[in-house]
């Protein structure tokens, strides 16, 4: 299954562009058939797996953060089967075009997959966990199946990328965190719920606020993602973060290392090695 992916011939036209300045989200049409979703879903299917055998603890058992999802993290490095998923350019090319950077690089991958009766994913920004100083992140959220609001889609804030929130929210311990959609930032901003074709993407800003609902449905909500950064980026500060730390880039270091390379432009038919000895990782204390 570790095939090359086809050449990339899509692109996002100015419209699209336009409303992710703006909202700082965007859901991207048709940027995989189902027959590559076909084919790359097995493989995720059988990493989050491999990752979670050793884990039979039904839901209610599971933490209040694992109750939101099964996270199972740099899928890439781990399971040849997923490079060519993380690592498509036409994925890559997309995100590029989102944040207007000339390259963009991965920070990492992941597993989201919400188990039926699987609680809400708290409200919360994406870069405020990173150690990454320029705000110029981009997540690509890839249902396999699609996504609905009842299967546990997601919803964004419009435009709270745009308002200086930058807040931490301690998403992972027993109980609930402040609910950020009540920061003065975001007063008047009601929350946008997204359903998402299969084959398209839910792409969104590292400090686009955000939420996924509950799964009220009896299929697991098969998602993986793919987190960007555009290339020239740096380190902010001395936060752990495998990203960065694999590397040995310190704060103030531009992130180039082995474990971030860059995913657009490369020639076509090129894939980025993964680095040796990354481990397994299947839970992190930040997303």
């Amino acid at each position: 299954m570790n095939s090359v992916p086809a050449p990339v011939t899509s692109t996002v036209d100015r419209e699209l562009i336009e409303r992710f300045g703006r909202n700082g989200f965007v859901v991207v049409p048709g940027v995989f058939t189902d027959a590559e979703l076909d084919h790359f879903g097995p493989a995720v299917d059988a990493a989050v797996a491999d990752d979670m055998a050793h884990d039979d603890r039904a839901l209610a058992e599971k933490s209040r953060y694992e109750q939101s999802f099964m996270q199972c993290l740099y899928l890439w490095t781990r399971y040849p089967d997923v490079v060519p998923f993380t690592c498509h350019p036409r994925l890559a090319r997309i995100a590029a075009q989102l944040l207007g950077a000339d390259g963009v690089r991965v920070w990492h991958d992941q597993a989201l997959y919400k188990e039926p009766g699987g609680r809400p994913t708290d409200p919360h920004q994406d870069q405020p966990y990173w150690p990454i100083a320029e705000p110029r992140t981009v997540t690509a959220w890839i249902p396999l199946d699609g996504s609905t609001r009842a299967g546990g889609g997601m919803a964004y804030y419009p435009g709270s990328h745009l308002v200086g929130l930058e807040r931490f929210v301690d998403i992972f311990g027993e109980d609930a965190p402040p609910d950020i959609g009540d920061d003065p930032a975001l007063t008047g901003i009601q929350p946008v719920p997204v359903d998402v074709a299969r084959g398209a993407v839910a792409f969104h800003h590292g400090f686009t606020a955000h939420f996924a609902e509950p799964n009220h449905t009896d299929r697991v909500r098969r998602v993986h993602t793919v987190i960007y950064l555009a290339d020239g980026c740096h380190r902010s500060d001395d936060r752990p973060h495998l990203s960065v730390d694999f590397d040995t880039i310190l704060p103030g270091g531009l992130i180039n290392g082995m474990l971030t390379p860059v995913l657009w432009p490369r020639p076509d038919g090129d894939l980025p090695t993964p680095p040796a000895s990354v481990g397994g990782r299947r839970r992190a204390p930040r997303l």
